[in-house]
């Protein structure tokens, strides 16, 4: 039978293109919300770092009415780095938003989520979103949308898809882009008609596929997936199976459905629906949920292999504890091995060093988001480079790599040749656009990524645009120069001073202003050359009384440049790391002694 009351829909698209926007004027015109309730804007980006970063990280489940109609919609991440968020929440829905922005057009996280949405046989809806802006183009806008329908393989009736023009900003919508509606009716209507409502079993055995688990203090883990078949009632009893075990009893003690932003507990729920439920406390992503007495498991959430890893350990610095709670490596190695149960696309594993676990994830940003979560809960840690993961094929050396696309103004278009041209970057496309910019789309090795666009916005003064996505397994590139620059270095342990970092600055960049503690061999700025320079950042001027205080000029320090922690990620060295606590970020030595770099560096020479 068909749930004619039901829909279930996913919405993807590129970052920053306007989903949780979309969302937001959805929900407001289907009246979740008091007239008088204060709302706040991207309603659906709950977590802190969503709000400051302005994306979507986790994928989060709502629902709305139309017309006696409920329709469950799963806002999902725009970043290539959480492309794992996508892929998992997919297997919950039958029918896709494909936003695409009227200026930008499809781009490469558009061709990666529509791509994973065509192989599970979804219909998508097109909206154009964004249709008010000024340079908005929506005619070629749907052109492109097409061609990359055509290009990704899509069936006959995927590729007549219908198309909505739509502005989330302004909650308005049409089937033409000059003649929108006041409202997103249009929308709705369309959603109605084309996304076919879900296929049930409502008298078979329950089934249910784990696809996202979540923590609360009350009721413990809430686990939250589609309801494949059969009901699920309130004090039910049912067979967990987890990925290759055998069945085991459990209980399901409340279950919940969506209802704009709450979860709202029911006795029951039919097949067909999202569904969200406590009581098997030791479920995972990927797991079924199945009768008791006819336990059949569904196949498992499979997403892409991470690509790129990097070490977490305990902090060895001579500030390690100073300012963390959780500190030792047994909350470490809890905290990371946790994080896999919610987040499929992660990978955590134990190393020879009890103190050292190898983490994997998708990206640079994948795994920054996870280290500022983590410090923020009060650890406290230490981090390496990142670093690609290679494979090997054959008896070949193979690596990742990364399709890039990168806009910028014509002025600066030699200086993104010459960038990429050093990190092994083949030139796939350049095309100018009517205003002036330049737009290259390159073949490159993602070694060549790690800590490029720190410095692309240095060579283009902020001005440049990239966007990466996967495009899989090659052999490898050879030697990769990412980094021109070494580093100054603290001599001594002690609090700086303007008089030693007045002679420091001379030498390079500075990452520490006066009166900062540091330690021997922390990072306390960047060199003009290639190599690394120690500096004595403590000294102090030793006055006497046959010198006058204001015979000499007065010191003046430069402002130091303030680190992020992605910029402290993309700048770190082989030899360096990064001590993580809630307060500070320090970049180090791997080797704090001086003359132990020393004597490790000439050996490495003459090796």
């Amino acid at each position: 039978m068909q749930r004619t009351d039901l829909r279930n829909i996913a919405i993807i698209a590129h970052v920053d293109h306007g989903k949780t926007t979309l969302v937001d004027a959805m929900l407001k015109q289907s009246r979740i919300f008091r007239e008088n309730q204060q709302v706040a804007e991207r309603v659906m980006d709950s977590n802190a770092i969503e709000r400051e970063r302005g994306i979507t990280i986790m994928a989060k489940n709502t629902a709305v009415e139309y017309n006696g109609v409920r329709i469950n919609i799963v806002d999902t991440p725009g970043h290539a780095d959480f492309g794992g968020e996508v892929e998992r929440v997919l297997n919950m829905v039958d029918g896709v938003l494909l936003l695409v922005d009227a200026v930008e057009g499809p781009m490469p996280q558009t061709k990666f989520v529509l791509r994973k949405a065509l192989e599970q046989g979804h219909r998508a809806i097109v909206v154009v979103n964004k249709v008010d802006r000024p340079s908005a183009r929506p005619n070629y806008v749907v052109n492109e949308t097409f061609d990359l329908f055509i290009d990704l393989g899509a069936s006959e009736e995927q590729a007549e898809f219908p198309i909505v023009y739509a502005s989330g900003i302004a909650g308005t919508a049409g089937h033409d882009p000059h003649a929108m509606q006041d409202s997103l009716t249009p929308l709705f209507e369309t959603i109605l008609q084309y996304v076919p409502a879900p296929d049930v079993d409502a008298d078979g055995p329950p089934q249910l596929l784990v696809t996202s688990t979540m923590y609360d203090d009350y009721k413990g883990k809430i686990i939250i997936g589609r309801l494949n078949s059969g009901t699920i009632r309130k004090g039910q009893a049912v067979a967990h199976i987890a990925s290759g075990k055998d069945p085991k009893p459990a209980k399901v003690v409340q279950v919940f459905t969506h209802y704009g932003m709450e979860r709202v507990e029911v006795d029951e729920i039919t097949a067909g629906d999202i569904v969200a439920m406590t009581g098997i406390n030791d479920a995972g992503i990927g797991d079924t949920i199945a009768d008791k007495d006819n336990p059949v498991a569904l196949p498992p959430i499979k997403v892409e292999e991470p690509t790129v890893q990097m070490t977490f350990g305990v902090n060895t610095s001579p500030f390690s504890g100073r300012e963390g709670k959780l500190v030792t490596s047994r909350k470490i190695r809890e905290r990371l091995y946790g994080e896999t149960e919610r987040d499929v696309a992660l990978k955590v594993e134990d190393t020879d060093n009890a103190d050292t676990f190898r983490v994997s994830g998708r990206g640079e940003l994948h795994l920054a988001i996870l280290i500022e979560n983590m410090r923020r809960e009060g650890y406290e840690f230490q981090v390496s480079k990142a670093e690609v993961i290679y494979k090997d094929v054959d008896g070949t050396r193979h690596e990742p790599y990364e399709l890039v696309e990168i806009e910028v103004d014509s002025d600066y278009q030699g200086s993104v040749v010459e960038l990429m041209g050093l990190r092994r970057g083949t030139m796939r496309d350049m095309r100018v656009s009517d205003s002036g910019t330049v737009q290259f789309v390159y073949h490159v090795p993602t070694r060549g990524l790690l800590g490029f666009r720190q410095q692309l916005l240095t060579a283009t003064r902020g001005t440049g645009i990239m966007n990466s996505l996967f495009a899989g397994y090659q052999p490898y590139a050879g030697d990769v120069q990412t980094r021109q620059f070494g580093s100054l270095v603290a001599w001594e342990q002690g609090v700086t001073s303007s008089y030693g970092l007045s002679s420091a600055q001379e030498r390079g960049q500075l990452f520490v202003g006066s009166g900062v503690d540091v330690y021997e061999g922390m990072v306390i700025g960047q060199h003009i050359r290639d190599e690394d320079l120690e500096v004595n950042a403590c000294k102090k001027k030793q006055l006497t009384n046959m010198r006058s205080s204001g015979a000499d000029d007065a010191l003046r320090l430069d402002v130091p440049r303030n680190m992020s922690l992605d910029d402290c990620i993309e700048y770190l060295a082989d030899d360096e790391l990064l001590e993580v606590t809630p307060l500070h970020l320090r970049i180090r030595k791997r080797l704090l002694n001086t003359d132990e770099r020393r004597r490790d560096r000439k050996w490495a020479k003459n090796r």
